[in-house]
């Protein structure tokens, strides 16, 4: 979490989101010179993406596609309506 905020930091998002990918490619029983190969992003680039969390974007959805999780990605830029219904129950036009 932020220092002085429950959210969590951009630092530890990277950090989780690196140690999550490492336990996915694991799971996939691949290395990371398998991932590699499959999916044509340098050995190099998954190295340091599971040590410090950096990576470029398009390196990044490569390995999603090989691990099967592209469309959990896809899914993250969606707008959701849900909040806009929950905050009209709390307007004052609708309050009696």
């Amino acid at each position: 979490m932020g220092k002085y905020s429950i959210s969590k930091s951009p630092f530890e998002i990277l950090k989780d989101t690196a140690s999550k990918h490492r336990e996915l490619r694991k799971k996939a029983k691949l290395s990371q010179a398998e991932l590699a190969e499959r999916s044509g992003v340098s050995l190099g680039s998954i190295k340091r993406f599971e040590s410090t969390g950096h990576i470029s974007l398009e390196s990044f959805l490569k390995l999603l596609l090989i691990l099967n999780r592209l469309d959990d990605f896809d899914a993250i830029l969606e707008h959701k309506d849900n909040m806009d219904s929950i905050e009209n129950l709390f307007s004052s036009k609708t309050r009696r």
